[in-house]
């Protein structure tokens, strides 16, 4: 079936009974479809949002790993967003020591323009064979007997019913699915809350000079804790300019921090400033299970984002690569069960689940120390150390550079001795989530080692209990 011909179909209403079932157009929704559709598979994508509007989205813009992306959608295909590829480290900002810590960032980096990346993965699926289904908001699920079945939905005021094989979900952060199936019958990680969330909002910032750091991913704490601002370089005159705050923050409050920022910095004296956007992401772990029989969730709505920077598109490229190659094993064998699902889960994981669920442990660290005393701790850092640390879940340093960090942090000992403590306790989580089990049937006792690890990460930390 073509994709006009679906197209006309969805707009009469009835029942379309495809393969399978992607809900949202975004990276890991689009490389899921992708990757399912070049077997010769049926698979529409539901989207929201008109055709002229999919794509388009609240996003920091910066683009970690840019050389390694799935070919079900192949990188020539996506290349032409990439705005600035000569950006190579972070420059992190820190007030409060009147100091700037330049932050070196492993593997190829890019500052790319969203919405053009956006259009160009819809493009790419729409090219391996996925139908695309726009102003299309689904309502509800379908189960029988447990399994996902399909969902409803509505197309321009029309209602409309899709039968599926399997459900996938790419519907972002708090997907609306997830209050719809019943989980009963399966681990799929029901323990989320608004808290374990962030808020985000970016403008495109417009100026006549070329800013001097035209090759930085910018990092500015606010005021306030919990939240951070950003300038990310798309060119050298157009600046994606941003911030981030935990949900448990009062919102307005903390835009007020990054337009003040903006009307202090001497490089947006005059600036024009477009395209405003907000949004919603995730600043947790990786959901412990993200698989129920007939229904797999992926990208955001997984928690496949890492916690402490926001990044996320890559990892949503994978999960919906592993997502689509799974589904694809399942409707071979005619098994959509948990059992058959889950090897996606232990493929997430490996790649970089285990590595998130650690750095989740500094993001919890973060919630429970003083803001000024943790900015005087990471002003102390080698630079190199504490990049390590921010994408790899764990690092290392040396006694010399111990030593040295200790005289140049004097006053904020006991915060070392924190963080020190806290490495400790996300090691053993990430040595943990290295043996993700093999099966549903070994679960129950993973997670349970999993939460008594996570009593001794709040009281290391003295965080209050995040899940």
């Amino acid at each position: 079936m073509s994709t006009i011909e679906g197209a006309a179909d969805a707009a009469a209403g009835g029942t379309q009974s495809p393969d399978v079932v992607v809900v949202g157009a975004g990276t890991a929704g689009c490389y899921a479809a992708a990757t399912i559709a070049r077997e010769g598979y049926d698979v529409v994508v539901l989207e929201r949002k008109t055709e002229e509007e999919a794509g388009h989205i609240a996003c920091g813009d910066a683009l970690k790993g840019a050389d390694a992306f799935p070919e079900s959608i192949p990188k020539s295909q996506i290349q032409s967003a990439f705005t600035n590829t000569d950006v190579d480290h972070g420059r992190f900002e820190i007030p409060q020591e009147d100091t700037v810590l330049e932050i070196p960032v492993p593997g190829e980096l890019a500052v790319i323009d969203r919405w053009e990346y956006g259009r160009k993965v819809i493009e790419g699926a729409g090219k391996a064979g996925a139908e695309f289904h726009y102003d299309t908001v689904v309502q509800d699920v379908v189960q029988q007997n447990g399994t996902v079945t399909g969902v409803t939905a509505t197309r321009r005021g029309t209602p409309i019913e899709y039968e599926a094989d399997l459900v996938i979900d790419g519907a972002g952060s708090l997907s609306l699915l997830q209050d719809k199936v019943d989980f009963g019958r399966s681990t799929f990680d029901t323990n989320v809350s608004y808290s374990q969330f962030c808020s985000a909002y970016r403008e495109i910032v417009h100026v006549d000079e070329p800013v001097e750091w035209s090759d930085a991913l910018v990092f500015k704490p606010t005021e306030r804790a919990a939240g951070y601002l950003w300038y990310f370089p798309r060119t050298e005159t157009e600046i994606n300019a941003g911030l981030g705050f935990q949900m448990t923050e009062e919102p307005m409050k903390l835009v007020e921090d990054l337009k003040r920022d903006l009307r202090d910095r001497p490089e947006f004296q005059g600036a024009r400033v477009e395209d405003k956007l907000g949004a919603a992401l995730p600043t947790r772990r990786p959901y412990d299970s993200a698989v129920h029989p007939g229904f797999v969730a992926v990208g955001d709505a997984a928690g496949h984002v890492n916690p402490t920077t926001g990044g996320g598109i890559a990892g949503a490229a994978y999960a919906g690569k592993y997502a689509g190659e799974q589904a694809i094993g399942a409707l071979e064998d005619g098994d959509v069960s948990e059992a058959a699902l889950w090897e996606y889960n232990e493929r997430v994981m490996d790649h970089y689940g285990a590595r998130y669920a650690a750095l989740d442990v500094y993001n919890i660290l973060s919630t429970a120390v003083d803001v000024d005393d943790l900015m005087g701790l990471l002003a102390a850092m080698p630079g190199d150390k504490l990049a390590e640390a921010l994408y790899s879940g764990s690092t290392d340093i040396g006694l010399k550079l111990k030593l040295e960090a200790l005289l140049k942090s004097r006053g904020h000992w006991g915060t070392i001795w924190n963080l020190y403590q806290t490495k400790r306790r996300a090691d053993e989580v990430l040595s943990h989530y290295e043996k993700y089990p093999s099966s549903p049937d070994d679960f129950a006792a993973w997670q349970a080692e999993r939460d008594n690890l996570m009593e001794s990460v709040y009281e290391t930390t003295g965080a209050d209990p995040k899940y």
